[in-house]
């Protein structure tokens, strides 16, 4: 878009202190002749630049220009800056330089605003690894080649395209094409057991909506009827929608989950805290788990 290249022709001048216009042509891969149609653009809304002529000359803004006075509003390099923020949560090393240049510009202080951590108590330092490495792979446009853990514990060798890292309920999630199954899939990223970056390139991108693209549990979801102990109240607030008080101090909880084995290990993390009121044949399958549990412990 004709704003976007307006707002970086600004940004490369004031970085690197003159351009040609050749110069700024190749890099937007436009023509001269709409580059010096940008020029008077930026020329007529206030911005101090300038063309010279000969040897070591180009195109350049007046030195201690102040990007915000005239291209961005107060609250739009506020959030500039506040993205950036978020983005740092999870690639500092790369953008810390680029936030303190960007706040420089907008002669910003103190916009500290936010602080969050993805990470485990446990400083899962292999955990940060795969993100970078991921993320170099999804930049480059290389293949992948991991090793999976499916949900029934199968360790599988996989060769994927990485579009997009993404984060959904409490997870970090790659989604990929996948060369086996020749489709798209999302894959956890505490999954993944080994990974390396191939030599082979790619050209598929990534949807805007990751999450309105792709939902591996849509067809697999059930409906449960639950009812939890009165004790338990904040975590059946935090994690469910449809919630009944009961009388006695219980919750009664509506909620469709998908069925497979992580129901399973849901419900019984909640012990004797609740209970499956319906479908009956899940009912069933937790008193199966609970007798195997139990023949464990009985010598």
């Amino acid at each position: 878009m004709a704003e976007n290249r307006l707002f970086q022709m600004v940004y490369l001048l004031l970085e690197k202190g003159n351009m040609t216009a050749p110069e700024l042509a190749k890099h937007f891969e436009v023509s001269v002749r709409t580059i010096y149609r940008d020029i008077d653009i930026l020329s007529a809304a206030g911005i101090p630049v300038y063309t010279t002529q000969g040897k070591g000359g180009g195109i350049f803004i007046q030195e201690n220009f102040v990007l915000n006075k005239s291209l961005i509003t107060e609250q739009e390099q506020n959030q500039i800056l506040m993205a950036l923020q978020g983005i740092r949560i999870v690639d500092a090393e790369n953008t810390d330089a680029l936030f303190s240049k960007l706040s420089s510009i907008f002669q910003k202080q103190n916009v500290d605003w936010i602080e969050v951590d993805f990470s485990e108590w446990n400083q899962n330092r292999r955990a940060k690894s795969i993100f970078r490495t991921l993320k170099d792979a999804i930049f480059q446009k290389r293949k992948i080649s991991l090793i999976y853990s499916s949900g029934k514990g199968e360790s599988i060798n996989r060769t994927v395209e990485p579009l997009k890292l993404s984060f959904k309920s409490k997870d970090w999630y790659l989604y990929a094409y996948c060369c086996l199954r020749e489709d798209y899939r999302l894959f956890k990223l505490t999954r993944i057991r080994e990974l390396h970056i191939t030599s082979q390139s790619f050209r598929r991108t990534a949807p805007s909506q990751v999450f309105g693209h792709i939902n591996p549990y849509k067809e697999d979801a059930i409906p449960l009827t639950l009812v939890f102990d009165k004790d338990l109240a904040s975590r059946v607030y935090d994690y469910f929608d449809e919630v009944l008080k009961r009388e006695d101090g219980s919750f009664l909880v509506y909620v469709a989950l998908p069925h497979n084995e992580w129901l399973y290990s849901f419900l019984l993390s909640y012990g004797d805290k609740v209970e499956v009121i319906t479908p009956q044949f899940i009912r069933e399958e937790i008193i199966k788990k609970i007798n195997s549990m139990q023949n464990k412990y009985i010598t």
